[in-house]
């Protein structure tokens, strides 16, 4: 299941135009972070149009809420020695994402977007493709391009329904064992140790483990330590 998650939206004009083109392209899952506006103002629900029932069923939450993937979206981006922005493109996720678990894209504030701690709290990052001068989209402008990208894989992916990814948690146990090697290696400071947990779970979110994949490397990892 996709959830996309809007933290803080300001505008009641945006917001009802990010349910409608979820409507356009078959999502219903919208979960609205500390709206700065009401799902319920005239101004959203004309702007929903036929995506109105998409607004009505929002779910409004005080913090994001956990998922097996959390996937940032922003235009701020970083070169390759700053992990935790290093991105993928809509269309390279539409062909890594999984059928099955929880997975939830998340879209910053108008403005200022998302912060440094919400994007290390996702377990990687997604950006549109955009002028050099001008790279940040309106909102609802960013939700139609990962929407389209989204659904035009997802309409003729061939996925094999029996397998099982991993969830959270049992990333979660992954990142511990991690966290208890990287603890008995020697690194000259602790930054480029912090570099290695920064790394590692980036490549976690980005290879949709399978749940048995997930295990073997548990087991790995038990054995090292």
């Amino acid at each position: 299941m996709i959830s996309f998650i809007l933290v803080e939206p300001k505008k009641s004009g945006n917001l009802g135009a990010a349910a409608r083109v979820m409507a356009n392209f078959g999502f219903d899952n919208l979960v609205l972070v500390n709206p700065k506006c009401k799902k319920t103002s005239k101004e959203a629900i004309k702007r929903a149009k036929h995506g109105v029932s998409v607004l009505k069923k929002a779910k409004v939450v005080r913090k994001i809420p956990k998922m097996d993937t959390l996937i940032a979206t922003t235009a701020m981006l970083g070169t390759d020695y700053n992990i935790p922005r290093s991105p993928v493109s809509p269309e390279q996720l539409s062909k890594i994402i999984p059928k099955k678990g929880r997975m939830g894209i998340v879209f910053g504030r108008e403005g200022p977007g998302l912060t440094n701690e919400e994007v290390l709290a996702c377990d990687f990052v997604c950006t549109i493709p955009s002028s050099r001068k001008y790279p940040t989209l309106n909102l609802s402008h960013s939700v139609a391009v990962v929407c389209y990208e989204l659904s035009k894989q997802l309409s003729g992916k061939k996925v094999s329904e029996h397998i099982v990814f991993a969830s959270k948690a049992e990333k979660d146990q992954l990142m511990k064992l991690l966290n208890q090697a990287l603890k008995k290696m020697s690194f000259k400071t602790a930054q480029k140790k912090e570099t290695q947990i920064k790394v590692w779970k980036r490549m976690i979110g980005k290879s949709f483990l399978t749940k048995r994949e997930a295990y073997a490397l548990m087991g790995f990892l038990k054995k090292l330590n």
